[in-house]
């Protein structure tokens, strides 16, 4: 019986290397590195967060979904949702014939245009084990490329629903890789799990665990993010946190801390490892590109340009970061700068849409920091540092060559 499920990649990296060169390839990012992370232009000094951009997880992905094509160039390729949240990377995919699955938002995705015959591609972020059975069932060929980093996760949380702890995921409840995270529970029978999004709605549990909390008050807070049937006064006694893999790392940690600390209040510390469990499941790469703004900004700068989508869930927090050390401005890519007029759009941290900024870029001597989220490709940052050296007037060709 022929494979119908790929998960370690096809051997074709050679086939692909080129095109991914072409796609993602900036010589201005290279140059940067080359420099120590500092490029001066003019009266601008761009510094570099020496973490930044495609993670490993995002380019195995992007890598895997190229390879898929090349080795079934003449199958249909649909991908579920998008591979990673950067949108000129999912056109790319579309470009090549990938056809998007999409989700209605409280709904599922619509497989019913998939055959036996065609190929699904699978995101890093991953998929519920519902839809992963409702693709198996179809028969068609499976390319799974959701990263490590997220299956580890899953690993705890499968491992705290089989021994009976509820899962308490810190994470944004609508994202695909929560869904996909709580989705592990229902492997085993009884399993349970509850999203958090911040330090505010742990407290919330929290104060329910340590008896102050109303049942009824748990419930509507949380609606739509528990599992099925969840009752607070049962599932709440034994506890295991996990955490979204971009989510501030700070923050889940100081979460975990929290839960730890009610559940050894409520029942003592000799009882604590019945009634709580927590493991590190934070990704690496989110924590270094975390730690490397950190370093940025403790340096003197004028200002943060940060660059990914506004969907993209570590970009955010990379903005968050920033945000309050620095006037930042978080951009989807360089089409946000508009050298004419000398304009921004961007998305300030905490706000659902984008606005218009004017006279952005102060006069004289700037000393610009930059970053970008996991899944901004290199080519999208060079081309901001081009245009923001652009709205100065000056050309980046001089100062590479």
């Amino acid at each position: 019986m022929p494979e119908t499920y790929f998960r370690r990649g096809f051997g074709l990296k050679g086939a692909i290397e080129g095109a991914l060169a072409a796609d993602y390839h900036s010589r201005i990012v290279d140059v940067i590195r080359g420099r120590g992370y500092t490029l001066v232009v003019g009266d601008l000094t761009f510094r570099l967060a020496h973490e930044f951009g495609f993670c490993y997880g995002v380019d195995r992905a992007v890598e895997y979904a190229y390879e898929t094509r090349t080795k079934f160039p003449d199958r249909r390729l649909f991908l579920v949702g998008e591979i990673i949240h950067n949108p000129h990377v999912n056109a790319k995919l579309h470009d090549m014939g990938v056809e998007c699955l999409h989700r209605p938002e409280g709904g599922a995705f619509d497989f019913a245009a998939v055959t036996p015959d065609d190929v699904v591609i699978l995101p890093a972020f991953g998929v519920t084990v519902g839809d992963f059975e409702r693709l198996r069932e179809i028969g068609c060929v499976l390319v799974d490329t959701t990263c490590g980093s997220v299956l580890n996760v899953w690993k705890r949380v499968e491992s705290y629903a089989r021994d009976g702890f509820t899962a308490l995921i810190h994470g944004k409840s609508y994202h695909e890789e929560t869904k996909a995270t709580a989705s592990q529970v229902t492997k085993y029978a009884g399993g349970k799990y509850l999203v958090v999004r911040d330090m505010a709605e742990a407290r919330v549990v929290c104060a329910y665990i340590e008896g102050t909390g109303e049942r009824e008050d748990l419930l509507a807070r949380f609606a739509g993010k528990v599992s099925p049937g969840f009752d607070a006064e049962r599932d709440l006694v034994r506890v295991g946190v996990a955490n979204q893999t971009t989510m501030l790392s700070n923050e889940s940690l100081a979460i975990a801390a929290l839960v730890r600390d009610s559940m050894t209040r409520r029942y003592g510390a000799g009882e604590l490892a019945d009634h709580f469990r927590n493991f590190d499941t934070i990704c690496s790469a989110t924590q270094d590109r975390q730690d490397a703004v950190l370093k940025l900004i403790a340096e003197p700068l004028d200002l943060m340009v940060v660059i990914g989508g506004y969907n993209s869930s570590n970009t955010t927090h990379l903005a968050a970061i920033c945000h309050g050390r620095v006037p930042t401005y978080h951009i989807e890519d360089a089409t946000g700068i508009d050298p004419a007029t000398g304009a921004i759009r961007f998305r300030p941290v905490g706000a659902q849409g984008a606005t218009r900024g004017e006279a952005w870029l102060p006069e004289g001597p700037v000393k610009i920091g930059i970053t970008a989220g996991a899944s901004t490709p290199n080519n999208k940052i060079g081309e901001t540092i081009e245009r923001i050296a652009a709205t100065r007037g000056v050309s980046l060709a001089a100062s590479l060559a």
